[in-house]
C-alpha cells in the first residue's frame, strides 16, 4: 500500500491549441481556426469536478497550464479553471501556479490579467537568442520581441523562466557561449535549456529521414552540455536537473513533483497522471483529440482515456529514471513510501560499485555527476536489477 492520499499533489492543465505547430514539436499540439472558449471552459470545470468526487481530501501544491500554447487562453477561462480547482481542493498559501506563454505581443498583452487571475509564474518560449535560428525553429516571434515580452514578464510576476534550445545544427561552442551569456544576463532566476533532439512524427524527423537536417555530433553537443553546466555554475544558476537550472529557492515545484515521483493529476487533452487511489497507484491518461476530449467530458463528465495501476516493477524503473534526472538524486525513504520497495534491492550492487568507481555516480548519494548526466539512460539499464 503507498500511503499518498494525505500529501499534497500538483494539478496539470492541457491547452491543446497553437498558432502554428513548431517543426520540433512531439507534444499534443493542434492548429484550429476558431476555438468555443466557453464551451472549452464549461468542459475543464466539469472535469475538475468529477476529479474532486473522486479524490476528497487531497490539497493542491502547484498547478502548471502547459501545452499547446496555454497564453492562447483568455485569462478569464484561466480564472475560472483556478476558481473550479479551489473550490474543491485547498490550495496551498504558497502554492506556485505557471503558466507556459509564447513571447509574441498578443499573448504578451494577457500577462497582467493571468497575474490577477491568480498566475504568479510563467514560462516563457523563447527558444533562442538569435532570428534565423528562431526561424529554423518555427517560432512565431522575433528576438526584439522576445526580449520585449520578457521585460513585461518581470515586471508582472514574481517568478519568471524561460526556455532557449542548443545544439541546433551548426551551432558552435563560440556562438552558443554567446547567446547562453545574455541569456545570463537577462536576470531571471532559472532557466531550461534544451539539447535539440529529432522526434518520431515530427517535421524534423521527416526532414531528417530526408537527409535534409544536419545534426551536430556527439562529440560537439557533449562540449556544448558541458558549457552550459559551467556557465550556468558561475553565474550563481546550477544546474538541479539535467536540463534546468535555477538559484536557490527558484526550482520549479511542479516539475519537481514529476522527478520526485509525487502524484500529480492531469487534466486535458492528452494530459497524463500519476495519483494515488485507495492505495494504489494509477497511471491516467486523457483522450488525446481535443474534440474527442470535449465531447467525452461534455457526456460524462470525464475525458480519460485510460487509467492502470502502475505495477511495482514499473513504479520502481519510473522512479528511478525519473529521480536520477535531479541534482540530489533519489531519496531512499521516499523511494521506498513510492514503490514499495527498499531502494538498496533494485540496484545491481556490482553496477553501483563500478559507475562510482568510473565517477559517474556520487559516492555519497544515488546520484549522477556531471560526467554521469549525459549517459542517464545507459547507467538506469546497468543499475536496475
Amino acid at each position: 500500500m503507498i500511503a499518498r492520499e494525505a500529501e499534497p499533489m500538483g494539478l496539470y492543465i492541457h491547452w491543446p491549441f497553437c498558432l502554428a505547430k513548431c517543426p520540433y514539436c512531439d507534444f499534443n499540439s493542434h492548429v484550429r481556426e476558431k476555438i468555443d472558449t466557453g464551451r472549452w471552459m464549461v468542459a475543464y470545470r466539469r472535469a475538475i469536478a468529477h476529479w474532486a468526487e473522486r479524490l476528497p481530501g487531497r490539497r493542491i501544491e502547484t498547478v502548471f497550464f502547459g501545452g499547446g500554447t496555454p497564453s492562447l487562453m483568455p485569462p478569464e477561462l484561466v480564472g475560472a479553471i483556478l476558481d473550479e480547482a479551489v473550490r474543491h481542493w485547498p490550495l496551498d498559501a504558497e502554492a506556485e501556479i505557471t503558466l507556459e506563454a509564447n513571447p509574441t505581443s498578443v499573448e504578451a498583452g494577457r500577462f497582467a490579467g493571468y497575474r490577477a487571475a491568480g498566475v504568479n509564474r510563467v514560462s516563457l518560449g523563447i527558444q533562442a537568442l538569435d532570428d534565423a535560428a528562431l526561424a529554423f525553429l518555427g517560432r512565431q516571434h522575433s528576438v526584439a520581441e522576445a526580449l520585449k515580452a520578457l521585460d513585461l514578464a518581470q515586471r508582472t510576476f514574481p517568478r519568471v523562466t524561460f526556455d532557449l534550445i542548443y545544439a541546433r545544427a551548426g551551432q558552435t561552442a563560440r556562438g552558443w557561449r554567446q547567446e547562453l551569456g545574455q541569456a545570463l544576463s537577462l536576470g531571471t532566476g532559472h532557466l531550461s535549456l534544451y539539447q535539440l533532439t529529432i522526434e518520431p512524427g515530427t517535421a524534423f524527423a521527416e526532414r531528417y529521414r530526408k537527409g535534409g537536417l544536419p545534426l551536430l555530433g556527439e562529440e560537439e553537443t557533449a562540449d556544448l552540455f558541458l558549457l552550459t553546466q559551467e556557465m550556468t555554475q558561475a553565474q550563481g544558476l546550477p544546474a538541479y536537473e539535467i536540463s534546468n537550472h535555477a538559484r536557490k529557492g527558484e526550482e520549479s515545484r511542479h516539475n519537481l513533483l514529476y522527478w520526485r515521483y509525487l502524484d500529480y493529476l492531469g487534466i486535458g487533452p492528452g494530459a497524463h497522471g500519476r495519483i494515488t487511489q485507495g492505495g494504489r497507484l494509477m497511471a491516467t491518461v486523457e483522450r488525446r483529440a481535443p474534440e474527442a476530449w470535449l465531447e467525452a467530458v461534455e457526456a460524462t463528465g470525464s475525458g480519460l482515456s485510460s487509467e492502470t495501476e502502475v505495477a511495482e516493477d514499473d513504479r520502481a524503473a519510473e522512479a528511478l529514471m525519473m529521480g536520477l534526472r535531479l541534482k540530489e538524486g533519489i531519496d531512499p525513504d521516499r523511494f521506498q513510501r513510492r514503490t514499495g520497495r527498499p531502494l538498496s534491492s533494485m540496484l545491481d550492487q556490482e553496477a553501483l560499485s563500478m559507475l562510482r568507481e568510473e565517477g559517474l555516480l556520487r559516492k555519497d548519494a544515488l546520484a549522477l555527476t556531471d560526467a554521469g548526466w549525459p549517459l542517464l539512460n545507459s547507467i538506469v539499464g546497468a543499475l536496475f536489477c
